[in-house]
């Protein structure tokens, strides 16, 4: 994720998305591994059994049955189970939405939110860990942007639900969902995760310890520069209420001058950058 300060020096040097056949092929991969989850055991084994039919019937004994063969003939029989469409005609459609899917208003999002102020900062595949049920919009709409999303929730049904919603939406090749005792765990990052999302509904529902533990964890993932949005959520909660959690980060007044923004009636979510290291004095005066 680039630095407001990357913006304004024009260092924005833009990682590329992947090629659209890439994407296709990823589509195609999720939508077949999302119908086997839905399948029980004796329907997978009556599809293998379909699959191998198929291939005794096909090769006239030209070759030996492996597993790999196996595989790619049963997610051939799915795919043409659920009419996936080719190449040509997935591209064409796509396209469209792909477009409507980075506008905030697609996901009922206010386009004068915080979140949405920080978008031209944004890099494919950016790894973004965004907290509690009330900011599923905000997720989907970083995922239509291509970041590799992380959305973690105390309720196993929301988290399913979003599962759905970003596999329907041809969203899900970088998404995972977990369910998570907020406070007590976190999934694990490879790398330091430069944004971080947090519903402050969420955050008021926990115990003043728990909320504590939760956002020490979150904050033990950001880099230097890394970058924390408090967002409303559903239920209108008022972010400004956690600032006290992050007394040596910086908070970053989010731009307004948004097309189709209006003049905000109630808080629309706060920025907060983690301070740089003291050893990185060229990036300090960048800010300065």
């Amino acid at each position: 994720m680039l630095t407001a300060a990357d913006i304004v020096a024009g260092r924005a040097v833009r990682r590329q998305h992947p090629s659209l056949k890439q994407q296709h092929h990823e589509y195609v991969l999720q939508r077949i591994e999302s119908f086997k989850n839905t399948l029980s055991r004796g329907e997978l084994l009556a599809l293998g059994d379909e699959a191998a039919q198929e291939l005794q019937s096909g090769a006239a004994g030209q070759f030996v049955l492996t597993e790999i063969l196996m595989l790619e003939t049963v997610d051939r029989v799915i795919s043409k189970r659920l009419r996936l469409p080719s190449y040509n005609r997935w591209r064409k459609q796509i396209q469209a939405l792909r477009e409507a899917q980075r506008e905030p208003i697609h996901w009922g999002m206010d386009p004068s939110s915080a979140l949405v102020s920080l978008l031209p900062r944004l890099e494919v595949d950016d790894t973004v860990l965004v907290i509690g049920p009330g900011v599923q919009a905000e997720a989907c709409l970083l995922a239509a942007y291509g970041a590799a999303v992380t959305f973690v929730a105390e309720d196993l049904s929301g988290v399913e639900q979003m599962e759905t919603r970003m596999a329907g939406e041809s969203l899900g090749g970088r998404f995972l969902a977990y369910v998570a005792a907020l406070g007590e765990w976190l999934p694990p990052f490879a790398e330091p995760v430069p944004l971080v999302v947090v519903d402050a509904g969420t955050l008021g529902a926990l115990p003043y310890a728990s909320r504590q533990a939760l956002l020490r964890q979150a904050q033990a993932l950001s880099p230097p520069q890394g970058v924390h949005v408090i967002l409303p959520g559903d239920g209108g909660a008022a972010p400004e209420a956690y600032l006290s959690h992050y007394a040596e980060w910086e908070r970053e007044q989010p731009s307004r001058a948004r097309k189709g923004g209006g003049k905000a009636s109630r808080s629309q979510g706060v920025i907060l950058t983690c301070p740089p290291t003291p050893e990185d004095p060229g990036r300090m005066a960048a800010q300065g």
